[in-house]
């Protein structure tokens, strides 16, 4: 990816489907009575939002630019932090939650690392490492929520 504004148009729509993502996890556990995981994926859903205000300001985008499906190169086709299904289910549990969740945030680290290794442009480069790194955090976050999970599990 060679373009600044492609990059930054990519990283928009990731992170809105972050933020949804994380709404959709936060709704399942308010209805299973999790409020600690509802308060969790609430924190997340608000630095997707985050990270996705400061890509639209970067662009300078008011509205995000209009893109046709073909015009996104995702690695499998969809956006890394969308759902392989439709929505969530309220019934899910907090270790199936976790999972979904830490899969995403992987998955959206390693669209960005893999834009960083491969473009020539320094602008894209650096923005792209930036936002890799801001999902490595999000995935060391998630990884200690997974062992807290197994750790109450083998009580």
């Amino acid at each position: 990816m060679e373009d600044i504004n492609l990059f930054l148009a990519h990283a928009v729509e990731l992170e809105r489907e972050a933020a949804r993502r994380h709404e959709e996890l936060a709704e399942s556990m308010r209805a299973g009575s999790n409020l600690e995981m509802e308060t969790f994926f609430r924190k997340m859903a608000a630095f997707s939002r985050k990270h996705l205000a400061q890509a639209m300001a970067r662009g300078g985008f008011h509205q995000l630019p209009a893109l046709s499906t073909k015009d996104y190169v995702w690695p499998d086709g969809i956006s890394p932090e969308q759902f392989d299904w439709i929505g969530v289910d309220t019934m899910i549990d907090m270790r199936h939650a976790l999972e979904i969740a830490l899969d995403g945030e992987r998955r959206g680290q390693a669209f960005y690392a893999h834009i960083a290794e491969n473009t020539r442009d320094p602008e894209v480069r650096a923005m792209a490492l930036e936002f890799a790194d801001e999902e490595a955090e999000h995935v060391c976050e998630l990884e200690k929520w997974v062992a807290r999970y197994e750790d109450r599990r083998d009580e």
